[in-house]
């Protein structure tokens, strides 16, 4: 039977998203083994894992902010059933991180993956209450069909990967 995990894994494939696992103690070393240089990122609300002592700018100039080939950031939830990523907005700006380089990472755990939809809005909705209310649902690369033929990258991204600390 398929775990939570799995599905979320699964779903994410199907959004042009590719996916590695990894712990806590080989995460600085999966990092850099997915991102590419240069890089940006917000810092990361774990515990468990940091950016720090990495090759990765945390409070970019707008320079660095334009040449960035990649942005790291983290995802306070994943939903297993769409292969979607929560994003909340930081004092520190991590949408910019997430949406202007061409390439993605986002960090999840594992113990924040829900099945569905529903139980995303359900804590979603506490966590808008606690004045944490600033938040994006994310499914894949930016992607538009509006001029004809479906474009990646035009409002956001053109790949991402996540990068999911197994529990």
């Amino acid at each position: 039977m398929a775990t939570q995990l799995d599905t979320f894994e699964t779903n994410l494939g199907n959004v042009r998203t590719d996916v590695t696992r990894t712990t806590p103690a080989a995460f600085q070393e999966t990092l850099a083994d997915v991102i590419d240089q240069p890089t940006i990122g917000a810092s990361l609300p774990f515990e468990e894992v940091t950016l720090e002592g990495m090759d990765i700018v945390i409070d970019p100039t707008p320079n660095q902010l334009r040449e960035a080939a990649c942005g790291v950031t983290a995802a306070a939830l994943g939903v297993a059933d769409y292969g979607s990523v929560v994003l909340e907005s930081t004092p520190t700006g991590s949408e910019l991180a997430s949406l202007f380089p061409d390439r993605h990472v986002i960090v999840i755990r594992e113990q924040d993956l829900v099945p569905d939809m529903a139980s995303a809005f359900e804590l979603m909705g506490e966590r808008f209450r606690n004045g944490r209310d600033d938040a994006v649902i994310a499914t894949g690369p930016s992607a538009t069909a509006d001029m004809g033929e479906l474009v990646y990258g035009v409002h956001g991204p053109r790949e991402t990967h996540a990068v999911v600390l197994e529990a």
